[in-house]
């Protein structure tokens, strides 16, 4: 696509109007920014059915515009956990590198399934994560980091990359939990080290959301203006945080989210 076309395109989106409202959409850009911190998570799988519920907007846009936002949104709380030494680079580096090729096949995927399927699938893909934090507990016994075996990092990057660019998520909501639990990480470095994977990922699913003409630019600066400083601050919060209320905390959310995003979706 022509650059004239595409800020043409990304002017249109930021002079049109969606029907929502730019506080609501700055509200959201903030909570959702400060559990990202808080939870190592790019926000997507949140931030998707708060903007339809809460902000009337279509299911497509709804799943892609929050992906340009993660970037800077996960990088801002990326200082605080590298400050305290929290990222583990090889899973990070092999995680993207692996994850990027699958997050654009899983993203020209998306629109075979149309967005309302694409919302149903993103609300039990969160409910069902929310459940397991309180069906399965981690495992105490971790690894050695500098020991984790290449095909579990790759098992975990393949898999999530193509979800996440299946349901314009940037990953953050399921990688940290796998790298709890597959990985055998601990939590909080788990957790930091997602963020920046969640980072990379969403530049792949951005490029080709954009060129699907998935995503509204000016949701994307909104969120953006309000989720930056929150996950910054939701960052220095957990690293305060013992690792079990983190745990529960991430998985009463995931549940609260999940389940009602569902209900809503099958409803309307």
């Amino acid at each position: 696509m022509h650059y004239t076309h595409f800020f043409l395109q990304i002017r249109r989106s930021i002079y049109s109007s969606t029907g929502a409202s730019k506080i609501i959409i700055l509200v959201i850009g903030a909570v959702v920014g400060f559990l990202s911190g808080l939870l190592g998570k790019g926000g997507s799988a949140i931030t998707t059915p708060a903007l339809q519920i809460f902000a009337g907007i279509n299911p497509f846009a709804a799943l892609a515009s929050p992906l340009p936002a993660t970037l800077p949104t996960t990088l801002s709380a990326s200082v605080a956990y590298r400050s305290e030494n929290l990222i583990n680079k090889r899973v990070v580096i092999t995680s993207i590198l692996l994850g990027i090729p699958a997050t654009f096949l899983g993203s020209f995927f998306s629109d075979w399934l149309g967005g309302d399927m694409l919302m149903i699938l993103t609300a039990i893909f969160v409910l069902s994560l929310g459940v397991s934090f309180f069906l399965i507990r981690p495992d105490p016994d971790f690894e050695n980091t500098n020991k984790i075996e290449f095909w579990k990092i790759a098992i975990v990057a393949v898999s999530v990359g193509f979800l996440s660019g299946l349901l314009a998520n940037s990953g953050g909501v399921l990688f940290g939990p796998l790298f709890i639990r597959f990985l055998k990480i601990p939590t909080k470095q788990a957790l930091a080290s997602s963020l920046l994977v969640a980072a990379g990922l969403a530049i792949p699913g951005t490029i080709a959301h954009w060129y699907l003409g998935h995503i509204n630019w000016q949701i994307v600066l909104l969120l953006s203006v309000s989720s930056i400083p929150f996950s910054y601050l939701g960052a220095r919060v957990a690293i305060r945080l013992k690792n079990v209320i983190l745990e529960r905390v991430f998985g009463i959310m995931l549940v609260v989210f999940g389940a009602f995003d569902l209900w809503y979706s099958m409803v309307h």
